[in-house]
């Protein structure tokens, strides 16, 4: 068999395809090596800021702060809204991997209540995930004992301190004051829609009635922020950056808490209100709604029995009385009507009437009664306010007619608001032909005429509104609004608002002023005024006007009797007034419901704040004038005359 013939290598081939193969694979690292160069210079030079950003956004983190919520004072320097620090436990969705196991064991440790963990789930769906959630508010010592000494085993949760509002005299101050709570669904949007959302970011309350609502946007002040550093778990390792909030502006009231705290102890246990005003500003010196409740249950979220308990009362607590109590203003707006009377001639300060304690018109069956069955005898536009003569007045609206007191009425404030810096406030009402049209579709009568004559029918009106109307009277057509912000403080000097008015009501014959301003000194001081006896012994002068609300109709020979009727539809129980007489400084507006009489019920109340007042500040009691003598303790007489005017001050009428 023949051998097999051996291939001789060519060993030149062979180099040959080594190096090519060699240079293809040293060309192919040489490129892997270039693109990996140009990706890195890529990533370290062209796109070093981009993921640099990205890099800090996941190590850096930008912290909203809350500014402080501003401190509010009455006029004398004493805190009325202040800011405590409290404790809260606070669950980061965000920062838990088992959110539903992390509940469960906090719920172990603390003893978390069921409506808790219920108010934490509403909270979560409003917030986003990275956002802290209350779920235990107002912590205990040992409360924060317990979870400090076993944090460790809790990620994502943590106690926070904050400081939170609080309100030191409870429910004195409520209805004036208001306060702050929660900032809800409804909150959240209004921020929204006025473009401020971003200055509440990290809020977590808001006002919500009273002057904390009202004056909210300078009492909240603007938010801060911080950069802090975080780890891979999200807790902060450093800070920074700090950028802190501006805290809200401190602010003083025209309020005077003592005389508030007086408001409050006569008008104990009895539904109604007092308004105290500044008659030289139209300063808000007490504004009290009784009954009240205590505003701390709001701030940290009233419970549902407590919420219930105000909203289903039979005596609405919820409701300010001193501005959306509609009341029938009664006999109080009668020297507004004898003014009203006198400006458009209908009667002089020389018109008398027979008052026989009935009032008929020709050819019309209703009799019209007076409070005094036997009438009050001859009576003249001062006596009539001084003794409160319906007769008087049924036949004075008769002459004037609703469209005239109607518009009247509306200058001296009634179906307005008064301008009062809350927004709790009421129009009430000022009827008119077009307001019975629209409202009832009716046509006005003549007996709704005669009825608003003596404050009655359609007519109500809230106490802030009297006590506004009565102060247009003194100042003599000069009508300041009245202000509960009395200014703001700054570096501890109080810069005071400026007083705000509306154009004034004149008067063709500015003596009329002088007729009605008499006829109020003359209610309380003269022998038949209806609150003479309430201002027996005081050491200043005082006048005003007593009113009694009537709240339902009786029949023509049927006789009001007290005791007899449901204490509910008893008559409301009115006073307006002011001292001292001769330099006005004080006005006050008393509606008391269900009282009874205003002379027996609201003018001594009237007389015991009043009383009070002056011995703290009796720096506003004028020295007795030649003018002024003081004949005893129930007349008083005017000597000075003027050979203009008639005289209009009497002694022994």
């Amino acid at each position: 068999m023949a051998k097999a013939r051996q291939t001789i290598r060519d060993h030149s081939a062979e180099a040959n395809l080594f190096s090519r193969r060699a240079f293809v694979a040293v060309l192919f690292v040489i490129m892997l090596m270039s693109l990996i160069l140009a990706n890195l210079y890529s990533l370290q030079v062209t796109q070093h800021e981009k993921y640099q950003t990205q890099s800090n956004g996941n190590r850096i983190k930008v912290l909203p702060v809350a500014p402080n919520r501003g401190l509010i004072y009455d006029r004398n320097g004493v805190i009325l809204a202040e800011n405590r620090p409290v404790f809260s436990l606070e669950v980061i969705p965000e920062q838990v991997d088992d959110l539903e196991q992390l509940l469960a064991d906090l719920t172990e440790l603390m003893s978390i209540t069921e409506a808790e963990l219920l108010n934490f789930h509403k909270e979560r769906k409003r917030q986003r995930r990275f956002k802290p959630i209350a779920l235990r508010k107002q912590l205990t010592p040992d409360d924060v004992a317990l979870f400090s000494a076993n944090q460790h085993r809790y990620h994502g949760a943590a106690i926070e301190a904050r400081l939170s509002r609080y309100y030191p005299f409870k429910d004195t101050l409520t209805h004036m004051l208001g306060y702050v709570a929660r900032i809800n669904k409804l909150d959240l949007q209004k921020l929204e829609d006025n473009g401020v959302a971003a200055n509440y970011a990290a809020t977590y309350n808001i006002g919500k009635q009273g002057v904390e609502k009202f004056h909210e946007e300078i009492l909240h002040g603007k938010v801060g922020f911080q950069q802090v550093e975080v780890n891979n778990r999200g807790r902060v390792i450093e800070v920074l950056y700090f950028e802190p909030p501006v805290p809200g502006q401190d602010i003083m009231l025209n309020i005077d808490i003592e005389l508030q705290k007086k408001a409050q102890q006569e008008l104990a246990g009895r539904r109604g209100s007092v308004v105290i005003t500044d008659v030289t500003d139209g300063g808000v010196l007490a504004l009290y709604s009784s009954p009240s409740y205590d505003p701390n249950l709001f701030v940290h979220g009233i419970s549902q029995n407590d919420y219930d308990k105000l909203l289903k009362s039979n005596y609405s607590p919820l409701l300010n009385r001193a501005t959306q109590g509609k009341y029938p203003p009664a006999s109080t707006i009668k020297p507004h009507l004898a003014l009203v009377g006198l400006e458009e001639g209908v009667i002089t300060s020389e018109t008398e009437i027979n008052d026989r304690g009935r009032y008929q018109l020709r050819n019309v069956s209703h009799v019209w009664r007076d409070w005094k069955p036997e009438g009050h005898g001859k009576v003249d536009v001062t006596k009539s306010v001084e003794v409160s003569c319906d007769t008087f007045y049924y036949d004075l609206a008769y002459k004037l007619g609703i469209d005239r007191i109607h518009d009247s009425m509306r200058e001296f404030g009634f179906g307005e608001f008064t301008g009062i810096d809350l927004f709790e406030e009421s129009r009430a009402n000022m009827p008119s032909r077009g307001w019975k049209r629209a409202t009832h579709n009716e046509p006005w009568y003549i007996g709704d005429t005669i009825s608003v004559g003596i404050g009655q029918s359609y007519w109500n009106a809230t106490p802030i509104q009297l006590a506004s109307s009565l102060n247009i009277l003194i100042n003599k057509g000069k009508r300041i609004t009245p202000r509960i912000l009395k200014g703001y403080i700054n570096k501890g000097i109080v810069e005071d608002l400026p007083i705000e008015e509306l154009p004034p009501i004149a008067m063709k014959d500015e003596r009329n002023w002088d007729i009605v301003l008499d006829s109020l000194y003359g209610t309380v001081n003269r022998q038949h005024g209806t609150a003479r006896t309430a201002y027996t012994g005081a050491n200043y002068i005082a006048a005003g006007k007593t009113g009694t609300a009537q709240l339902f109709s009786i029949g023509q020979e049927e006789e009001y009797v007290e005791e007899d009727v449901n204490e509910h539809l008893r008559d409301n129980a009115m006073y307006i007034g002011y001292a001292p007489y001769q330099a006005p400084k004080i006005s006050i507006a008393i509606a008391i419901e269900n009282a009874g009489g205003g002379g027996s019920n609201a003018a001594p109340l009237a007389r015991k704040v009043m009383d009070y007042y002056f011995e703290e500040y009796p720096q506003y009691i004028p020295v007795e004038d030649p003018a002024t003598q003081v004949l005893n303790d129930q007349q008083v007489v005017q000597v000075q005359q003027n050979d203009d005017a008639p005289m209009l001050s009497r002694v022994n009428e």
